[in-house]
């Protein structure tokens, strides 16, 4: 499982012109990645690596100041472009593996208390944000 995480002022996703997930406070936008071999016991162990990554100001994480995440799901974060021009995307859980571990994630971090918006599995999404720093992290687990 892989997530790019961003430390943010704000951002927001939208679908077909419509806001579907949104924080406008300080936090971190998460860009989450899912691998063919990923299971629950990855997606338990990333959702706390997020909660409580200490990349906020002061070096705090989320779950020190109740800060809030944007989870939008990416598997283009397991492109392969090793050969040629155009990626390759084996390395990508299939939709149908992916999109209970995404919400597996979720439910953890709000299972921690975490305030937590999402983008929609699956659909063309336009992701904005103010990057605070900036300050962006890969995270593999």
């Amino acid at each position: 499982m892989r997530a790019v995480a961003a430390r943010v002022t704000r951002a927001d996703v939208t679908v077909d012109g419509a806001v579907v997930g949104a924080i406008a406070e300080p936090g971190l936008l998460v860009l989450l990645g899912i691998h063919v071999g990923d299971d629950a016991a990855k997606a338990a162990t990333m959702a706390r690596k997020l909660h409580e990554l200490r990349i906020l100001r002061d070096e705090e994480s989320c779950a020190t100041v109740n800060a809030p995440l944007l989870v939008v799901s990416q598997f283009t974060l397991y492109g392969d472009t090793k050969k040629g021009r155009r990626p390759s995307w084996t390395q990508a859980a299939r939709p149908e593996a992916a999109e209970p571990l995404v919400d597996a994630v979720v439910a953890d971090l709000r299972g921690r208390g975490a305030h937590v918006e999402t983008g929609r599995f699956g659909a063309m999404m336009a992701v904005s944000s103010v990057n605070d720093g900036p300050f962006t992290v890969l995270i593999e687990v």
